[in-house]
């Protein structure tokens, strides 16, 4: 899907490491194979407001944050003390996350398969040839 979402466009790569790292993917272990193909590159991982309150739940959070700036985008309905406890538990996280400028985000994945399974358009939440994608493999059906 993401390469229906990038299409031709030729400043995006579609990395496929994750897919093809055998057993669990964690995020710790995709940065730090991008840090071993890519030295001295400053990394961003951009992430939504709800997986940064989550952050404290993840694989090795703390070295996350030693090879990646976290570029957030706001979620719409965010609580702040959720941010601020994730803030609290995982050190160091404030000093590594710059927040992005733009209108909060108002869609979910969630919300896309709970509409593709409900029948309703998706069209205004992805790309047309994601949507595509998704209607004629019959994804997120059940």
């Amino acid at each position: 899907m993401l390469r229906e979402a990038v299409g031709s466009e030729a400043a995006y790569e579609v990395a496929t490491l994750e897919v093809e790292r055998a057993g669990p993917s964690y995020t710790v272990d995709t940065l730090e194979t991008l840090r071993a193909e890519h030295p001295g590159a400053e990394m961003f991982f951009i992430v939504g407001e709800d997986a940064l309150a989550d952050l404290p739940n993840w694989v090795r959070p703390e070295r996350i944050l030693e090879l990646a700036i976290l570029a957030v985008a706001r979620r719409a309905g965010r609580r702040a003390n959720v941010v601020q406890e994730a803030m609290r538990r995982v050190p160091g996280l404030g000093e590594r996350v710059i927040w992005l400028t733009m209108s909060p985000v108002e869609v979910s994945a969630t919300e896309i398969r709970e509409r593709v399974r409900a029948g309703l358009p998706i069209g205004d939440m992805v790309p047309a040839a994601v949507e595509t994608y998704i209607r004629e493999r019959g994804l997120y059906r059940e």
